[in-house]
């Protein structure tokens, strides 16, 4: 795998989180809810994302999520990722995967042709920092 540029990289806060009903293995399902502001292509932009994250009995965690990213100029990219991750001992997640963007814009449409990988971290507190590469 060869990662190419960085396309982005915003920080932000978990907005909420909900435990969901266990899977039928009995494994922890808790939906979290996050907003953060920072750049991607280069442009001033806000993310607001919602993911589920699964407690695997191997203590590995495996998420899926979609959400939303507005740019300063008014235009919109939907997302949707998957990834695994792992907690840390003082309450934070780490989490690395795929993401795929869809826009109608015409100054995004790069990213309708990409795919991209991200680095999710989010501390005890809730804060998240989050970075977008594209995967060559």
């Amino acid at each position: 795998m060869a990662l190419g540029d960085q396309l982005g990289h915003d920080t932000g806060q978990v907005t909420g989180t909900r435990v969901l009903p266990p899977t039928e293995q009995g494994e922890a399902r808790v939906e979290v809810s996050f907003e953060s502001r920072g750049r991607l292509l280069d442009e001033e932009a806000v993310d607001m994302g919602t993911y589920v994250s699964t407690l695997g009995s191997d203590g590995v965690l495996r998420g899926e999520g979609q959400g939303c990213t507005m740019f300063g100029d008014g235009e919109t990219a939907v997302w949707t990722g998957t990834g695994v991750g792992r907690l840390l001992n003082d309450g934070a997640t780490s989490f690395r995967g795929s993401i795929f963007y869809r826009t109608t814009s015409e100054k995004f449409s790069s990213l309708n042709k990409m795919a991209c990988v991200f680095e999710y971290d989010a501390d005890a507190s809730g804060k998240t920092e989050t970075t977008v590469f594209e995967w060559k």
